[in-house]
Formats: C-alpha cells, structure tokens, sequence
C-alpha cells in the first residue's frame, strides 16, 4: 500500500522578507544547545515527530547523529515553556551562504499557542544572522526549508505568514 506525499520547498532570499510572529504569552525562552548531544536530538526529533511520521533519522547510531549535529554551522535551538523543551528548530548552514531550517516543530501538547510561530521566527533570524556565530562561514545569502503534507496542519500558514514564498513542489508515492 503507498500513501500519496507532496513535499512544499519555501525560501527567503532577504533578512527583510522575514515577518516575525508576536511572543506567545507566558514564559517561553528558545535557547542554542551548544553541546552537540545525539540522545537529546534524538529524543527532541522523536517527541516533536512521532505523531506526523518523522522517520528519515530513526535507524542512525549515536555516531551519526553526532556527525550531523557537531557540523560546523549546524545548530541546534530548543524552545522551552517554564523550563520544559516545547519544540525545536536545527539549521544547516552550507559553504555557499545556504542555510536550511530541517527541522521545526513542536511537542503535542504545546501545539496550538503560538509557541511555534515564535520559534520559527526567532530561528530564521538565526539563521540569517548565523555566520556571525561561525567566522568561516559566508553570509547568509538564502533560508530555505520544506514541509511536506504528513506535517502539522498549520505548518505551511506558518511558513507562509514568516516570509517564506513558495519555490517548488513535488508529489510522489510512499510506501
């Protein structure tokens, strides 16, 4: 049995495209994981994409996942709500100037209050100002990212409402 997929790629291609969502009422902070951890990553991966069928990452050894997320100019951002992690955010950044949001997303149960909107917001400013934390890198030329129609409901509104336009699309089957 396959299961139709289409997968929406969005970019900016200017700091000035971003539209920043308002702070969510309450106590969040969204803080940089500056240690390199797999079993965090990975327990923020599979909380954040259990229910929306994230499973690109599952089969990688602790090695890989360290491999991955100790890359020079890839960063980890967590959201936490009165010190719980409520989502995160990990960007990419590439020696041409590319950065690429590959994960957003939230815990269920801090899903529909305006948590995410404000995380997306702050991490793409993160990651057009991300060579100023990286001195090798090269300016931030382009923020891409995409979603796909397993994710939330709310994701592409999301993307959009940020600044992000629409690039490419693609349909395939999935087994």
């Amino acid at each position: 049995m396959s299961n139709t997929v289409t997968t929406w790629y969005l970019e900016q291609t200017s700091p000035g495209g971003l539209r920043p969502a308002a702070r969510p009422d309450g106590e969040v902070r969204i803080v940089r994981a500056e240690v390199p951890s797999p079993e965090f990553s990975r327990f923020l991966y599979t909380a954040v994409g259990a229910d929306v069928g994230w499973t690109d990452r599952l089969p990688l050894s602790a090695e890989r996942w360290r491999d991955i997320i100790s890359r020079p100019g890839t960063e980890t951002w967590v959201a936490y709500e009165k010190g719980t992690p409520a989502g995160y955010l990990e960007l990419a950044g590439e020696d041409d100037g590319t950065v690429e949001i590959v994960y957003s997303g939230l815990l269920p149960s801090f899903r529909g209050r305006r948590i995410g909107g404000h995380l997306l917001s702050y991490g793409a400013a993160r990651a057009w100002d991300l060579a100023g934390r990286w001195p090798d890198r090269v300016p931030t030329k382009r923020v891409w990212l995409h979603t796909c129609s397993k994710d939330g409901p709310h994701a592409m509104d999301n993307y959009l409402s940020r600044g992000f336009t629409l690039y490419d699309t693609k349909t395939e089957e999935e087994a």
